[in-house]
């Protein structure tokens, strides 16, 4: 489980405070049986892989974050992914959070209607309700975040988003929790550079490792990425495709971003090594 204190955990606390209405208007019952006549969620996977030459990219919309505040109105989010996904995004993150990020349900319900590629609902997932919540609003694609979850429950959440048709991206933040996200059957692994207990960022030390993702599996840069430059930095350190939100939020040009981040060529990964950081 999450060290007391952290701002992971006042993050959740609001979380659970923000679903107990959401769970009054829709109980479990009928929000598992909307769950269940979804759609078939698309394969964000093969999405994000490609052919295999260039970069993947989760293009977010976002309006706030905890450490920097408010970042954009994002007046129509739909609009936005449509113009990500026009420019080449493999995948759509939205934020559903209320309270650090001014994030709705509604976003995610206007851009899964607007945009054909898959959408990752990018939550603080810590129960069932909120995983049959995203599949009911269309999601393909649901953020499990380790330092947030003990093994048990990581597992369990993992089977359920699976058991829906949905892939699961889990992130991870230090080389001991992406030991435990592998030990899932996940295809996707994300290395965030940001410490969500702290905030604190730090690209290179995301970039270090990389390396320990196995091939097999698609290695996601998250956070950090300012330029095109940061994008190929992922590159260079093996990363399958970035997640990127603040740069494409707060710039002037977020199509010819998307577009610039989407050329960059994927390089592989090398073998760890003993100085892997940790």
């Amino acid at each position: 489980m999450t060290a007391q204190g952290t701002v992971l955990d006042d993050i959740i606390a609001g979380v659970r405070e923000d679903l107990a209405p959401r769970r009054a208007r829709v109980d479990d019952a009928a929000i598992a049986r909307l769950a269940a006549a979804a759609p078939p969620a698309l394969d964000a996977r093969a999405a994000l892989v490609g052919d295999g030459t260039t970069l993947g990219l989760i293009a977010e919309v976002k309006r706030s974050s905890p450490s920097k505040g408010h970042l954009s109105g994002i007046p129509d989010p739909a609009a936005l992914a449509a113009t990500y996904a026009a420019s080449g995004a493999s995948a759509i993150s939205v934020l559903t959070e209320q309270r650090r990020f001014s994030g709705t349900l509604a976003d995610l319900d206007a851009v899964r209607a607007r945009v054909d590629v898959p959408v990752l609902r990018k939550d603080f997932i810590v129960e069932e309700y909120q995983v049959l919540e995203a599949r009911a609003h269309g999601a393909d694609l649901v953020l499990l975040i380790v330092a947030a979850l003990d093994d048990e429950c990581l597992a369990h959440l993992h089977d359920l988003v699976v058991s829906l048709g949905m892939q699961a991206l889990v992130e991870t933040h230090t080389a001991e929790e992406i030991d435990r996200a592998l030990a899932l059957p996940a295809p996707l692994i994300g290395v965030n550079a940001r410490d969500l207990r702290t905030l604190d960022v730090d690209l290179h030390r995301a970039a270090g490792l990389l390396a320990r993702i196995p091939a097999d599996r698609v290695a996601i840069a998250e956070s950090a990425v300012a330029s095109v430059d940061d994008v190929r930095a992922y590159a260079a350190a093996g990363a399958d495709a970035v997640l990127v939100g603040e740069a494409l939020v707060t710039g002037e040009d977020p199509a010819a971003a998307v577009a610039a981040f989407r050329a960059v060529a994927r390089r592989g990964r090398v073998a760890p090594t003993n100085g892997d950081p940790r």
